[in-house]
């Protein structure tokens, strides 16, 4: 049923074979999931990915530090169109309800004018189509989940990656922290049927991000740094 490290500060996975979808999406819905797993500890992320419960622990602040560049980069830049202002915002659900998945993104962007009408409206969480570009930064205990698979592999079920070409997010930002990897790729072009990303540009730590249209925002990245071995 679950696998898990002994370390409470990495990744858990659980495998619950004895609940149907709809009957584990009801529950996440409801906010019952933490209590079905009985975790010792507070501060975690629950999300239903590929068919499993995936459990990550607070992000670091190194991690953390990395959203906070994004966020102030996209807030702040002078030349942003002021038409279509586009607002971060961290830890939202991004869902979609006929399909009775979900996941937590690291940060979402989308026009301050949907956020607003969705925090008006109480709403549960963000669909698909009300977003513009989602951002995940890896942690050692989870970075497959976020990036495509290896080689060419089709995945037995879809990881976040997939998930989010699935599902058509027209941007997909993810920043690598792996000292094999150290670099942004900024996905674009999704493909519903394939579940994949048409085109991809990547950027090495200590580079400067551009986001082309509709944001044409720059991002520093001197700061950034891989996490430790």
């Amino acid at each position: 049923m679950r696998e898990r490290s002994q370390n409470v500060a990495e990744t858990l996975v659980f495998n619950l074979d004895d609940l149907s979808d709809n009957t584990l999406w009801d529950m996440w819905v409801r906010g019952e999931v933490e209590d079905l797993l009985d975790l010792p500890y507070e501060g975690i992320r629950v999300e239903i990915i590929g068919g499993q419960i995936v459990v990550s622990p607070a992000p670091t602040v190194a991690h953390a530090g990395i959203l906070t560049d994004i966020s102030t980069a996209l807030t702040t830049a002078p030349s942003r169109d002021r038409d279509v202002p586009w607002v971060p915002t961290q830890v939202v659900n991004l869902w979609r309800e006929t399909a009775g998945k979900s996941a937590i993104p690291d940060l979402v962007v989308l026009a301050a004018d949907v956020l607003k009408a969705a925090a008006n409206a109480d709403a549960f969480g963000l669909s698909p189509d009300e977003i513009e570009m989602v951002v995940e930064v890896t942690s050692p205990g989870n970075s497959e989940q976020d990036r495509p698979p290896t080689s060419g592999r089709r995945l037995a079920e879809p990881n976040k990656w997939s998930r989010y070409a699935q599902v058509e997010i027209p941007y997909y930002l993810l920043v690598d922290r792996s000292p094999k990897e150290a670099k942004t790729t900024l996905y674009c072009i999704p493909d519903r049927s394939t579940g994949a990303y048409l085109h991809r540009e990547s950027w090495e730590f200590g580079e400067t991000i551009q986001l082309p249209e509709p944001f044409n925002v720059e991002i520093e990245t001197r700061r950034w740094q891989p996490w430790k071995k």
